[in-house]
């Protein structure tokens, strides 16, 4: 039986030489159900070393659409039943190297294979609301992603998206018409000290997730 909870190997090396091709096949699918993808910021992503990826949660198509617009391929936190779902989407979450973890539960192990992801110098991608957003507005966050923030100790992130429900709104599974644009907003890289208070980190992702979300 296969062992989901190990930690997952780097991402097969045709998912990071064509990379490039990888987001032009994302955006002419967006397009096609008239989402045009455009995204700001992506020049203050470090392109190298470890990095977390803090982004605001719509729509299905949320890890598409992000690493559509992030330069470096990333490892999601993803949720445990899509690996039981099977065709595509069991084939993408093994694929690309994503992390199962319990939505209802402190899952350890998914926090333990993110941190370690981490210390090898890759990109981890979280959506720390944990469900999708009905109407596109920040919903409560898990206080779990305070936890990893404070243990990794590496460059953050945060990534707000808007209109990616448009495209596939919750709890539909097959995309529709949208008719605007798909939008992304990079944040500032920030790095927090072993002191920082959980209330200061949560209130800097719940703060930089909304402007970002809601801008333009």
């Amino acid at each position: 039986m296969e062992d989901i909870d190990k930690l997952p190997e780097p991402h097969p090396w045709p998912a990071r030489v064509f990379l490039p091709f990888v987001r032009g096949f994302v955006w002419s699918a967006f397009a096609v159900f008239g989402g045009v993808s455009r995204w700001t910021g992506s020049r203050r992503v470090p392109r190298v070393g470890p990095l977390l990826v803090i982004v605001n949660h719509q729509s299905n198509t949320d890890p598409l659409f992000v690493q559509l617009v992030c330069p470096r391929v990333i490892h999601f936190l993803a949720r445990r039943q899509l690996w039981e779902w099977g065709g595509a989407v069991s084939f993408m979450v093994r694929y690309w190297r994503a992390i199962p973890i319990s939505q209802a539960t402190a899952d350890r192990t998914a926090i333990k294979n993110a941190l370690e992801l981490l210390r090898q110098g890759q990109c981890v991608g979280i959506f720390p609301e944990g469900q999708l957003s009905p109407d596109g507005k920040l919903i409560d966050l898990f206080p779990g992603v305070a936890m990893i923030i404070r243990r990794a100790k590496v460059p953050c992130i945060c990534l707000g998206i808007q209109n990616t429900r448009r495209v596939m709104p919750d709890p539909e599974v097959t995309p529709r018409w949208a008719g605007c644009w798909v939008k992304g907003n990079w944040g500032e890289v920030r790095t927090f000290a072993d002191d920082t208070s959980t209330d200061e980190i949560m209130e800097w992702v719940r703060s930089e997730l909304t402007r970002l979300s809601q801008n333009g």
